[in-house]
């Protein structure tokens, strides 16, 4: 849950307007902000509200806050397992290209390929797989009688 309200802070604090490593996301953020600041608020509170309900969800369920426990735990199995991947590929995909493996393209930005490698991808990435885990750990076995 930590880690999803740590993505979700920044997403609010960017919609609320500020701009402290927002190049690290691209500077199609920076423009948005820029150029269409409404837009940009709304588009960044509804990831921050986003985030935040997935952030939050599996904890409420698995302290019976929230009903249908079965319906949410399979959302949250698709949700961390594509957070793991989506995460783990594109840290490593930043790495690479960082420590130069991998030709940078055209479009290039060195603070982008940074906050990626370093923050927001290995965020995603720490997320799912604590996720993933507290689904494993918090599973219920069902026994059959012999």
């Amino acid at each position: 849950m930590v880690f999803g309200l740590v993505h979700a802070f920044w997403s609010y604090y960017w919609a609320f307007g500020g701009t402290w490593m927002l190049d690290t996301v691209g500077q199609w953020a920076v423009v948005s902000q820029l150029q269409q600041p409404l837009q940009a608020f709304l588009v960044l509170l509804g990831i921050g509200l986003l985030k935040t309900s997935a952030a939050v969800i599996p904890v409420a369920v698995e302290y019976g806050r929230l009903g249908g426990r079965r319906f949410w735990r399979l959302v949250s199995w698709v949700g961390g397992i594509e957070l793991v991947l989506y995460g783990g590929i594109y840290a490593a995909t930043a790495w690479l290209v960082l420590i130069g493996v991998v030709a940078p393209g055209a479009a290039y930005d060195g603070p982008v390929m940074l906050g990626h490698a370093l923050l927001w991808d290995p965020l995603f990435f720490f997320w799912g797989l604590s996720l993933v885990m507290s689904l494993i750990l918090t599973r219920r076995r069902t026994y059959k009688k012999q």
